[in-house]
């Protein structure tokens, strides 16, 4: 992922009146939100749901609980716009939110022993190397497959602040002020943490074979 994530090449700079103000859009968006304007809230969910799925997904470590952990998300945001206090950006307000649900199903499953699965075979395997634009050959499907699988094995293996720490800087590529934010810890704190969930995901890795 590159620090800014879009590739520049061929593309012209943009006048500064020309340019889109993210912050400006964003505050439109919350005026239209706050009025329960339902394409607004269409728009939003537009532009948040992949992420914050992946993000799910990355903490439970299943795409169903995912998908309905996205929906109650959603929901919460719907409910809960009108008493956002601004002390973050909006899509940082997701991710809180988003935090929230994720460990709260994580403590509901573990109660229940086990989630609806925890196995990574193969099939598994297909499912996470899901996704847009062109299909690779079934070879390279494969051991794309298995990387992505053994990836998040190790990742399931760690303790959930950890696994969220690593899925917001390292997967989803947050700075360190969001994901502050986010958890509402130091940053020192969260730089150290980081520093031991890397270990940790390292030497999970190398127990996990290719």
């Amino acid at each position: 992922m590159s620090p800014g994530g879009v590739l520049d090449v061929g593309q012209q700079a943009l006048a500064p009146e020309a340019q889109a103000d993210p912050r400006r859009e964003e505050q439109a968006l919350l005026v239209r939100l706050r009025r329960g304007d339902p394409e607004a809230f269409e728009l939003l969910v537009h532009q948040h749901q992949d992420r914050l799925y992946d993000f799910c997904f990355r903490m439970v470590g299943d795409r169903e609980e995912a998908h309905d952990l996205v929906q109650e998300i959603f929901v919460s945001v719907h409910q809960n716009v009108r008493r956002f206090r601004e002390d973050a950006r909006l899509s940082t307000w997701l991710f809180r939110i988003s935090k929230n649900h994720c460990l709260n199903r994580l403590k509901y499953l573990q109660r229940r022993g086990r989630g609806r699965s925890e196995v990574f075979d193969e099939m598994s395997a297909a499912a996470i190397a899901e996704g847009g634009g062109a299909p690779p050959q079934p070879d390279a499907a494969l051991d794309a497959a298995r990387e992505r699988a053994r990836v998040q094995r190790a990742i399931s293996q760690l303790d959930p602040d950890a696994r969220m720490l690593v899925a917001l800087r390292d997967i989803e590529g947050l700075s360190y002020d969001e994901i502050v934010d986010i958890t509402e810890l130091p940053e020192g704190t969260v730089k150290s943490r980081l520093h031991r969930a890397r270990e940790k995901l390292a030497d999970l890795l190398g127990r996990f074979e290719p």
